[in-house]
């Protein structure tokens, strides 16, 4: 079960739970929405992420290259140093944004 809330519409969403495959599709569908209706930097809160396989991998990058082709940036808040070291290993830290703020503030 993944919760996903839109802290400040377009611009801030937290993600609490397990990201694998079962909870994606919800991700991917509501992180386009973000993108859609914001502008700027879209902040993705994963500081109560738990992934569970390679998919949740797949949907931020997915969400990442969306963003980039609506002239936004996705940037990756609240990163734990286990989810940390998949990014550098798969070598998607190269792509994705991350930025070491501990959460997004409500």
């Amino acid at each position: 079960m993944l919760d996903i809330t839109h802290v400040q519409a377009g611009q801030r969403v937290r993600l609490r739970g397990r990201l694998d495959v079962h909870t994606v599709a919800d991700v991917r569908a509501e992180l386009r929405v973000a993108v859609v209706h914001g502008t700027g930097e879209l902040l993705v809160d994963c500081s109560d992420v738990e992934l569970g396989d390679t998919t949740g991998l797949g949907v931020l990058l997915g969400v990442h290259r969306r963003a980039v082709r609506a002239g936004r940036t996705l940037v990756l808040v609240g990163v734990s140093p286990g989810l940390q070291r998949l990014l550098v290993a798969t070598r998607l830290a190269r792509v994705l944004h991350v930025r070491a703020e501990e959460s997004v503030p409500a």
